[in-house]
């Protein structure tokens, strides 16, 4: 029979915590790359570079947010980090297919 899963507990905090502001910074840069290569414009133009240093603070605060929601540190940390070498993945992608 399965075991009971663990409830989500505060002793977690200090991991996630880290995982997010760490790792969710480092994808919000990535994730600021794709939405600026996927946009016109491409990385550079008028007022983009701004709108795209912008970009950052919403979307690192949204991972933030969002890291409470995992069972412990290690997986916030697994999970973020897989999360972030696919993005940073894409955008090097991206810059070698679209020039």
């Amino acid at each position: 029979m399965n075991a009971p899963r663990e409830r989500l507990q505060s002793r977690h905090w200090f991991g996630k915590t880290m995982a997010g502001l760490v790792l969710g910074y480092a994808l919000a840069v990535a994730l600021s790359g794709v939405i600026a290569l996927l946009t016109p414009g491409g990385l550079g133009g008028e007022g983009k570079i701004q709108f795209n240093m912008w970009m950052i603070p919403p979307l690192w605060a949204t991972v933030l947010g969002f890291v409470f929601l995992f069972r412990d540190g290690r997986r916030a940390w697994s999970w973020l980090g897989l999360a972030t070498v696919a993005a940073f993945g894409l955008l090097w992608a991206l810059k070698a297919w679209l020039g």
